[in-house]
């Protein structure tokens, strides 16, 4: 087969932990600037459209309630899919982690003698990273999705779950646009202004070439309704749809707790998804397939169900409602940590409030300082529960997977959290060494910060006071003054029983 022209991908390996790569994203003002123009558009659509049904918290009950419910019974619900899949036509495949869907997926490509394959955007592949198994296995990857276009050709990484490219103004398109479009096919026309028609215009035509040609598609899913075996896809642009119709083969690589029981179930998300996601009342297009229908869009289906450890989590009682993540993003574009930071610092296909949780659950805590910094990555306001339309109670399970990273490192030398910790524990708990902290704090204030402001201290805790104003100690604390005033004297001399010893407290 002949050799296509290819688009090497750019991986998250070798992104330091959150608070090195937050730093570095804080000195970019135009990243910043493009994240709060952004961020604060489809939140406030978002909020609108969401405030125009009564029912809306009755909705996200409902959506919370039907994932549980699927979680509790998945085995059961696997099996009723897979028959449902099987009789309609198409093939299950299933994967235990990234590298078996990934095999799954390159040897049916490799079966077609394909040397190319267009793609719908997936949250799932780029979870294992499908697109660098196919390009070390020969195969290119055509992302169709306009934002995942944009990333793709800028040789970038995404950053958003939805809107991948949100990181990038129009202008900064264009110029990748007029760049490197040529290179992979049909060029951008060189008189291409930044305006957004002409910009989708310039994709579309880049695009539709690739759309007729191509004899694989591959594509995740949004949902999966067991009953039936139908998968939905939801999108914005109907690149989705020409990737699900035109090719001879579709390959759907879907983790396995992307199921709704019925369609009855799928209504809610129905009404859920789109205003959560985009601040849409509806999608413009919502595709769906069940197998094979002769004659009619692909004439061979497979559906590869990943795992992914995605089992394992299922076994965390606190982290396991992660799972009903229906990967709209809207906990991203309320949080005050992702607005500012973007998406890349946390180093993961999954990024803000959600991959914050869901990627140290699916790759473990304890292996990797850059995972472990993740259940870090937050304020915990809980901005990111009060919007999520399933009710994950993110704050919850950050916490959580914060004590799992305390416990991974337990035994060996004690680094510094566990040393201040210990050091606090101990002062804090007796009286007279409290006192004797609160005497030395308070001649502190005298001495060192008579302005009020504790001044920058020396390392660990310069890390601390760089970047905080913080008010200096009183100079003297509550238990001198007791012990100074009337009330003081009062207590020494007083010979009533304490709370609870000898009296009556009703």
């Amino acid at each position: 087969m002949t050799s296509a022209p290819m688009i090497a991908t750019k991986t998250f390996l070798g992104i330091p932990p959150f608070p090195i790569a937050a730093k570095t994203a804080l000195a970019d003002s135009q990243l910043r600037a493009n994240m709060h123009h952004a961020t604060h558009t489809i939140r406030t659509k978002r909020a609108r459209v969401t405030a125009e049904l009564p029912d809306w918290e009755e909705l996200r009950v409902a959506g919370a309630d039907i994932k549980d419910d699927v979680t509790a019974n998945l085995g059961h619900y696997l099996e009723q899919l897979e028959q449902s899949l099987t009789r309609a036509g198409a093939t299950v495949h299933w994967a235990r982690d990234a590298a078996e869907a990934n095999r799954i997926v390159i040897g049916i490509a490799r079966r077609h003698k394909v040397d190319e394959v267009v793609k719908v955007k997936s949250m799932a592949t780029g979870e294992i990273e499908l697109n660098v198994a196919m390009e070390e296995a020969g195969i290119s990857v055509w992302e169709t999705d306009l934002a995942e276009l944009i990333v793709q050709l800028g040789h970038d990484l995404p950053s958003h779950i939805l809107v991948p490219a949100i990181h990038r103004n129009r202008s900064e398109v264009r110029e990748i646009f007029l760049r490197e479009m040529g290179k992979v096919g049909m060029p951008a026309a060189a008189d291409l202004s930044d305006e957004p028609a002409e910009l989708a215009g310039a994709a579309r035509r880049h695009l539709r070439e690739k759309f007729l040609r191509a004899k694989v598609a591959v594509s995740g899913a949004n949902f999966m309704v067991a009953d039936t075996g139908t998968l939905v896809v939801v999108e914005s642009e109907g690149n989705g749809r020409m990737c699900l119709t035109l090719p001879e083969v579709l390959i759907s690589v879907v983790g396995i707790e992307k199921i709704v029981p019925t369609w009855t179930d799928l209504e809610v998300f129905l009404q859920l998804l789109p205003r959560s996601a985009t601040g849409e009342r509806m999608n413009p297009y919502t595709s769906t397939w069940t197998g094979v229908t002769p004659g009619d869009g692909p004439q061979e289906v497979h559906v590869v169900l990943l795992d992914n450890n995605r089992t394992q989590v299922l076994a965390d009682e606190v982290g396991r409602q992660a799972l009903r993540c229906i990967r709209c993003s809207a906990c991203l574009n309320v949080c005050p940590v992702y607005e500012r930071v973007g998406g890349h610092a946390y180093g993961s296909i999954y990024p803000g409030p959600i991959g914050a949780i869901l990627t140290p659950m699916l790759k473990g805590v304890g292996t990797s300082k850059q995972i472990d910094s993740l259940p870090f990555a937050s304020t915990l306001c809980g901005v990111c529960y009060e919007v999520c339309p399933v009710r994950i109670n993110i704050p919850d399970v950050l916490v959580h997977l914060r004590e799992q990273v305390v416990d991974s490192h337990r035994g060996g030398v004690p680094g510094t959290l566990l040393t201040t910790m210990k050091g606090a524990s101990w002062l804090l708990g007796g009286g007279w060494r409290l006192g004797l902290l609160q005497k030395a704090a308070g001649l502190s204030s005298r001495v060192l910060w008579k302005r009020g402001m504790i001044g920058r201290m020396p390392p660990p805790m310069s890390r601390w006071t760089d970047a905080r104003d913080i008010p200096a100690p009183p100079k003297e604390s509550f238990r001198g003054w007791w012990a100074r005033t009337d009330g003081g004297r009062r207590d020494a001399g007083s010979t009533s029983s304490p709370p609870g010893k000898g009296t009556d407290q009703r």
